[in-house]
């Protein structure tokens, strides 16, 4: 049995249209759209994958253009059931194979840890954007990473984490930065941090 027009799902390039358009109407300099207000239907899956090296594919091919990117970055959305991109209209789930993004830079502003995400976001390590590192029970591989807004997350870049360890003071037997008034703890003295 076809399906008649009014119920198939949405077409990923009409839906990516859509997103586009409404991203785009957040005017520079007015901040993040207020996705975490909209509540729109779910309109299904869209073929959108953040890859674990942070690159957006679309269909299977790498979505070339920056700006595009930073655009879908402002309407993504993590909810109970995983990440999509929020219009006030629709809804749709994408796949994120690690986190949506990447801490690619820090730097130190007087007693601040400010971070850059490959999308644009600058972030300040705080209790409200803290920095958090699991490390792996086999390996004993640290995984760094930093809370960028609204349960979004980005894994600190492998170089940007030694620039924490390298300034990192020890405390009770642990590694750890402080930013924002909080401290941090990057894991244990002569673990696989150093």
């Amino acid at each position: 049995m076809s399906e008649t027009p009014e119920s198939s799902p949405p077409t990923s390039s009409g839906g990516l249209a859509a997103i586009t358009a409404a991203a785009k109407t957040q005017a520079p300099g007015r901040g993040l759209p207020p996705v975490h207000l909209w509540n729109p239907e779910h309109c299904g899956d869209i073929d959108i994958v953040i890859r674990a090296d942070g690159t957006w594919m679309h269909e299977g091919s790498p979505i070339g253009r920056k700006e595009l990117v930073r655009l879908f970055s402002t309407v993504l959305r993590l909810d109970p059931d995983g990440y999509h991109l929020v219009t006030p209209v629709e809804k749709m789930k994408i796949r994120v194979e690690d986190l949506p993004f990447r801490a690619v830079t820090m730097a130190a502003t007087g007693d601040d840890l400010v971070f850059m995400t490959d999308v644009g976001d600058e972030v300040i390590a705080s209790a409200e954007n803290p920095i958090t590192v699991e490390t792996d029970p086999v390996t004993g591989e640290p995984s760094p990473r930093l809370h960028v807004r609204r349960g979004l997350e980005a894994r600190i870049a492998r170089t940007v984490f030694y620039d924490l360890v390298e300034r990192a003071e020890v405390v009770d037997d642990r590694l750890t930065v402080a930013s924002g008034g909080a401290r941090f703890a990057l894991g244990p003295v002569g673990a696989g941090v150093a």
